[in-house]
This record gives C-alpha cells, sequence and structure tokens, in this order.
C-alpha cells in the first residue's frame, strides 16, 4: 500500500493528479477515523490502582499465573480462559471499559472456578469499587468470609466447595444490590444472622453441606424474591417455620437431613411457583400428608422419611406434571391412590418402606421406575408375580411375607442346601482373597427401583435416582489407582446406590454371625484439590436394626483409598440376613462432579461365631444317615407294593390313567409330570441325593415352597396302572414317627413317581430318636 502511495504522489499525469487529489481526501478520511476510533479499540487501560490491587488478590488467593505484562482488562494471556475450556473450568477477569471517554475500564467480575486455589478469601476484593461478582467456585480456599466484601454493590457471591470456616458476617445483610449468594459445602458454622433478612433483590440461597445451627431467624419471612432456596445437610433446630409460605417466587426447595424436625408446614400449598420440592429425614412426631394439590407445577416431589402417616391424598392426582414422585420411608396407609392413574408424565414412583395396604393398581408398570418394596400389599401366593416384575420392585411388598426370613416373592427360591457363611465382592468380579476365600460376583447391572438375584443364596435391592446431574445413574465405581492396602482386590471395585442398597441373604443356619463391611473411598482424592473435599455419610442397618448412624468412610480410615472394616454381631432366627446402607440426606452431593453421595461398599464377609454341622453329601439338603432313611424307608413301601401286585398278578396290564383316577379314595395328591420336572429342575443331577434298588431319589421344591423327595422308579418295571394307584392309597394311609409321609404320586409317559416329605438335614439316628 505504501509504494502504490509513492508513485501515485510522484506521478505527474493528468489522471494520477485526479486520482490523487480523491485518494489524499479518503486518507484523511481513513486515518481520522483511527484516530477517534483508536481509544475503544486499544486505548482503555485497567486503572493502576486496580492493577495493584489484583497483584495481591492473587496472592491472598494463592493465583500465580496471573501475567501482569498484559493488561489485565485486555483478555490477553491467562486473563480469560479459553473458549475450548469447559463451563466448570473458568479463569476471567472481566471489565468495563466505558469509563472516561473509553479510556478508563474498572473490574467488574472475577469468576477462578476449579482452580485448586488454595490461599484464602481477600479482603483486598473489597478495594475494587465497581466489582459485582465474586465467583470461587470448587477450590481449595480456605478463611473466612470478609466482612469487608459487604462496602461493595456485589450481585453474587459464590464460594461454592471450599473450605471456608466461621460464620456469615452480618454485615452481608447490608448489600442491598445481592442477588444470588452460594455457600454450599463449606465447614461453615453458627446461626444465620438475622440480617441476611434484609436482603430486598436475593433470589438464591444455597446453604448446603454446611454446619449450621439453630433456626431459621424471623426476619427471613421477608425474602419474598427468593426462586431458588437449599438448606439440606446441616445441624438446624425446630421445625420448618410456616413463614415459608411468604416465598411465593420459590421454584426450587431443598431440605434434606438438615436437622429440622416436622411437620411440614401447611402454608407450603401456597407456595404455587414450586416445580421441584424436596424434603427428607425430619425428626419429631408423626404428622398427616400436607396439602399439595394446588402446586400444580411440580415436577419432582420427594417427601421422604417425613414422619408422614395415614393415606395418600386422592387430589395428588392434580399434580398432572409430576415426574418423580418419592414418598418412601413413611408410615403411609390404605391403598395406593387410583387418581396416580392421571399422572401421565410420571416416569418415577418410590413408595418403598410404607404401610401400604390393598391390590396392586393395573397401571403400576408404566413408569419407568417403580419401587413398592417392604409394604403389606395384598398379593395372594398364587399371584405372586416375583420379587422385580418389569420395572417394579416388588421385594417384600406381601403383607403375608415382609418380614426377615418370610419374603414371598422367594418362596419358589430352593435352598440347595444350608449356608454358614456368606462373602460378596461388592460392585466387582468373582475374587479369591483374605485366606483363600472366593468372594462373589456382583457387577450386575441394577437401577433405581432394582431387585437383583446372582448369587446362589443372596440378593441385591438398589433404590432411588441420582438428581442434580446430567450424567445417568451409575451402580458401581471402579478405580484404576494403585491401593496401598492388603487385599486390595477387594477394594478396586464398589456398589453405589443414591438412597438405598440392601443385601439379603437367604438360607443361612440360625445362630449367631459376625458380619464384616468392608469399605474404602475411592470416588475422592487425597490431594490439595476440591476434589478431595467431598463428604460421604450414610447410616447402616443390620437385621433393619440402626447400627451405626452418620458413617464417613474416609474419616474412619483415616483418608481415601484406605480401607475400614467394620465389625457387627448378628442374630439369624429365619434363615435370612438383612444388610442395609441408607442415605439420610448427609455429606456433599456434587464433588468432584455431580451425583456423588449414598452408600458406599466395598465388600461384605460373613462368618458364623459358632461351629457348623459337617458338610453334606452332593452338595445337597440331606446328610448320608437322612438319605439312608429316605432310602430304607422307600424300599419298605415299594417292596410291599410289588408283593402285593404280584400276588394279584397283575403286571402288564395295561388300563387308561384318566379312568383309573376316578377309583382312587386316598389322600395322596397327584401330581402332574410337569410339576415334578418343575420341582427337581427337570431331574437336574445335582438335585439327584441318593439311588436305590429301584430307582433314584431326587430332591426339590414344589411351587407353594414345599420341600419333597421324589422316587423314581425304574423303567424297567412293568406294573399296573391300577394296581399302583390302588396300593398307594393303602401305604398312604401307613403313619408311624419312623417314616417319611408320601405326599403323593405321579403317573405319566410311563412315568412312575413318588413324592414324598423332604426330611431335614440330619442323621437317621437323631430321626429315630
Amino acid at each position: 500500500m505504501l509504494n502504490c502511495l509513492t508513485f501515485l504522489l510522484s506521478c505527474p499525469c493528468k489522471f494520477c493528479t485526479h486520482f490523487k487529489l480523491q485518494s489524499m481526501k479518503l486518507i484523511t478520511i481513513f486515518f481520522l477515523f483511527l484516530l477517534l476510533a483508536s481509544p475503544i479499540v486499544s486505548g482503555a487501560t485497567l486503572k493502576q490502582q486496580e492493577v495493584e490491587v489484583l497483584k495481591e488478590i492473587g496472592n491472598t488467593l494463592g493465583k500465580k499465573d496471573w501475567d501482569f505484562s498484559v493488561d489485565p482488562c485486555s483478555g490477553e494471556r491467562n486473563w480469560t480462559s479459553p473458549a475450548s475450556k469447559s463451563y466448570s473450568e473458568l479463569n476471567a477477569v472481566n471489565c468495563d471499559c466505558s469509563f472516561s471517554n473509553h479510556t478508563l475500564c474498572h473490574v467488574v467480575s472475577i469468576v477462578l472456578k476449579s482452580q485448586n486455589l488454595s490461599g484464602t478469601l481477600p479482603p483486598q476484593l473489597a478495594r475494587l469499587p465497581y466489582l459485582q461478582e465474586i465467583d470461587l467456585t470448587l477450590n481449595y480456599l480456605n478463611g473466612t468470609i470478609p466482612k469487608q466484601w459487604s462496602s461493595l454493590n456485589l450481585v453474587n457471591i459464590s464460594l461454592y466447595g471450599n473450605r471456608v470456616t466461621g460464620s456469615i458476617p452480618k454485615e452481608l445483610g447490608n448489600i442491598t444490590t445481592l442477588k444470588s449468594l452460594v455457600l454450599e459445602f463449606n465447614q461453615l458454622s453458627g446461626n444465620l444472622p438475622t440480617e441476611l433478612g434484609s436482603l430486598p433483590q436475593i433470589e438464591t440461597l444455597l446453604l448446603t453441606s454446611n454446619n449450621f445451627t439453630g433456626e431459621l431467624p424471623a426476619s427471613f419471612a421477608n425474602l419474598t424474591t427468593l426462586k431458588n432456596i437449599r438448606l439440606g445437610d446441616n445441624q438446624f433446630s425446630g421445625s420448618i417455620p410456616n413463614f415459608i409460605q411468604n416465598w411465593r417466587s420459590v421454584e426450587t426447595m431443598v431440605i434434606q437431613g438438615s436437622g429440622f424436625s416436622g411437620p411440614i408446614p401447611s402454608g407450603i400449598s401456597l407456595m404455587k411457583n414450586l416445580n421441584d420440592l424436596r424434603i427428607s429425614d425430619l425428626n419429631g412426631s408423626d404428622s398427616p400428608f400436607p396439602q399439595l394439590d394446588r402446586i400444580t407445577n411440580l415436577q419432582t416431589l420427594m417427601l421422604r422419611s417425613c414422619n408422614i402417616i395415614g393415606a395418600m391424598p386422592e387430589n395428588l392426582g392434580n399434580l398432572t406434571n409430576l415426574k418423580v414422585l418419592d414418598l418412601s420411608y413413611n408410615k403411609l396407609s390404605g391403598q395406593i391412590p387410583s387418581s396416580f392413574a392421571e399422572l401421565q408424565k410420571m416416569d418415577m414412583l418410590f413408595l418403598t418402606r410404607n404401610l401400604l395396604t390393598g391390590p396392586l393398581p393395573d397401571w403400576i408398570s408404566k413408569p419407568d421406575f417403580v419401587d413398592l418394596s417392604f409394604n403389606n400389599f395384598s398379593i395372594r401366593k398364587s399371584e405372586e408375580p416375583g420379587c422385580q416384575q418389569g420395572s417394579t420392585n416388588l421385594f417384600a411388598s406381601s403383607v403375608n411375607g415382609n418380614s426377615i426370613g418370610n419374603i414371598s416373592c422367594l418362596q419358589n427360591t430352593g435352598c440347595t442346601k444350608t449356608w454358614y457363611s456368606l462373602y460378596i465382592n461388592c460392585g466387582g468380579k468373582q475374587v479369591v482373597s483374605n485366606g483363600n476365600k472366593t468372594y462373589d460376583d456382583d457387577s450386575g447391572t441394577t437401577g433405581p427401583a432394582r431387585f437383583l438375584s446372582e448369587g446362589t443364596n443372596w440378593a441385591l435391592i438398589t433404590t432411588g435416582h441420582f438428581f442434580d446431574s446430567g450424567r445417568a445413574d451409575y451402580y458401581t465405581w471402579s478405580t484404576t489407582n494403585k491401593l496401598a492396602m492388603e487385599n486390595d482386590e477387594l477394594y478396586r471395585d464398589a456398589r453405589v446406590s443414591p438412597v438405598s442398597l440392601t443385601y439379603y441373604a437367604f438360607c443361612l443356619g440360625n445362630g449367631n454371625y459376625t458380619v464384616n463391611l468392608h469399605f474404602a473411598e475411592i470416588m475422592f482424592t487425597d490431594d490439595k484439590t476440591y476434589s478431595s473435599l467431598g463428604r460421604r455419610v450414610f447410616d447402616i442397618y443390620i437385621q433393619r436394626k440402626l447400627v451405626l448412624k452418620d458413617f464417613n468412610i474416609a474419616k474412619e480410615a483415616g483418608g481415601v483409598g484406605k480401607a475400614v472394616i467394620k465389625n457387627f454381631t448378628a442374630v439369624v432366627t429365619a434363615k435370612a440376613l438383612e444388610i442395609r446402607l441408607y442415605w439420610a440426606g448427609k455429606g456433599t452431593t456434587t464433588i468432584p462432579f455431580g451425583s456423588v453421595y449414598g452408600p458406599l461398599i466395598s465388600a461384605i464377609s460373613v462368618d458364623p461365631d459358632f461351629v457348623p454341622p459337617p458338610p453334606t453329601v452332593n452338595g445337597g439338603g440331606l446328610s448320608v444317615g437322612a438319605i439312608v432313611a429316605i432310602v430304607v424307608a422307600g424300599a419298605i413301601i415299594i417292596i410291599l407294593i410289588f408283593g402285593i401286585l404280584w400276588w394279584k398278578h397283575c403286571f402288564g396290564q395295561k388300563s387308561s390313567v384318566p379312568k383309573e383316577l376316578k377309583d382312587i379314595n386316598s389322600q395322596t395328591t397327584i401330581f402332574t409330570l410337569r410339576q415334578i420336572r418343575a420341582a427337581t429342575n427337570n431331574f437336574d443331577r445335582a438335585f439327584k441325593i441318593g439311588q436305590g434298588g429301584f430307582g433314584p431319589v431326587y430332591k426339590g421344591v414344589l411351587s407353594d415352597g414345599t420341600r419333597i423327595a421324589v422316587k423314581q422308579l425304574s423303567d424297567k418295571s412293568v406294573q399296573g396302572n391300577r394296581e399302583f394307584i390302588n396300593e398307594i392309597g393303602m401305604i398312604s394311609a401307613l403313619r408311624h414317627p419312623y417314616l417319611v409321609k408320601l405326599y403323593g404320586f405321579c403317573m405319566e409317559e410311563d412315568q412312575l413317581l413318588l413324592v414324598y416329605e423332604y426330611m431335614e438335614n440330619n442323621s437317621l439316628a437323631h430321626a429315630l430318636f
């Protein structure tokens, strides 16, 4: 361009002279434009006094990579995060450069997210007079909140996920411009200052996971501009105040594990803008169901473990926008309201551990996940659908089968033997560990309302949904980090659950057992980053009794990635053992990422406190003596039958079964071959418990749970059907304590089968004497 301009200025021709004049005019206009525009483009700079303040702030925070060789408001170097960085990792100093005719800038916002800064909260921020936002989310900062910040016209303060201690300065109540105060997941304590009730524009108040005490100040009734409030995991006292009805603009309210007592205030029905209401684990006495039918915007309704009694109101069917309904761990009775069928958008329904009765509704399988476990529904044994019916968990849901050792939906689960130990590698594959003990595989897929039976004599039940996370729910977790501990193979994987995690063992011998629960926190780090600030807290129940409250794995183990084994004594009296881990709303929920909370366990080992009896043969349920008793008794009966038939010269006679069955006159049962095959797993070799002179003996379990021994007559025998049936009637009348009872027989497809009672595991001497 400069060469062209030089040529035009030196050329004497008329055309160049004319063009030269026009060009000079354009060049003059262009340079005038640059002169006028230059202050906007590159002339505005940050006031030097604020540059010096930023240097002090960086030192206090531990921010060492700010480059002061360029202007902090230039957006260059490390003053603003590159566009490729995720939203959770932000580094930005934002300025307003409209001052003094666009020649002067002032800092208006400092956002340092996920920087793992390890300094303290800088009071020097108060010397940035135009500052409106302080966002130090997810760092490793400690210290107290400087009261000097109250001199600023702040709009947003976020200290989410740090190590801040002390109380909230009452001076923050003077910031009349404040709209958002986020102090979640810190170590703050003390009572909430009354002065916070004077914030005229506050919309977001998040105080979850601290150590706040006392009651909510009465002045909080004035916070009518609130839209989002979270108060969970604290040590508040008193009840939830009725003045919350003044918070008419609130859209999200979360009060989980807060320390508050019930009842839920009746005034909550006036909060018509609520779309997300979560209240759980309230202290106090029983209370009726709150009125909620007017809050038609509700999409998530959780009233878990709130001591609610009585029936669920029919008008809940008016909440047609509901997607998640969780009323578990209460004392609700009566039937499921028929109006629930109108909740077409509902995809999760949790009603576990209540006192609900009546039949199961026809629509119950429509939501994606339904948990009805541990209730008193009227389900007949003949209608028992199993512990998992599609998307519906029905474990222990029947009034006649929800006590330990009497789970109705497990009645068809035959015990191949009596067990005296239990080893599970929770969340992982089968491993041999801890003195050559084989720990069962527990890596199967579960879900928000899922019964899973993978073990020979145990099952797993998971309950709950991970809220506040964009990722899918997860129920196992693995670590690739090297664990410096004994039997580390047990701790590389873990089973997790959002709310409840239950292991149910059956077919156990009665007696006292030592239950060892193995834990290691493998989801947090042990470095000085925000990932090390997570706190996992849950409760432990053995045989439905609370044995450990507010258990924190890392705290008990002395750090993360370290093993801790908790020992308990369990008394088994009904051949069953129940171990349940329950999240009661305590601890952090989004560190190091969204939805990291709930119970976590690495392994389970259960050993008897007594000497178990000698093992049975063939892995079955009968000892040698018991088999001898059955074989001898069966042989006597068979010989007697065949002797009589021989005397009558009836061998080889052929008759149609239906005709002869009309003539039978006995108390025996006629079994179908299909029933016998189902009971013995189609005469599985594993079910064979003996061999007699007239054929093999198989163990089996009928559909009603009755255990039987099946004598299969050899196909080489030839016998008339009528005589066989007549003599069965005669033998069935024999009753003697030394003879096993004859339940019935089966005669199909040339099969002659005798069905006896199943003798319990013991010796012949025990049976006789």
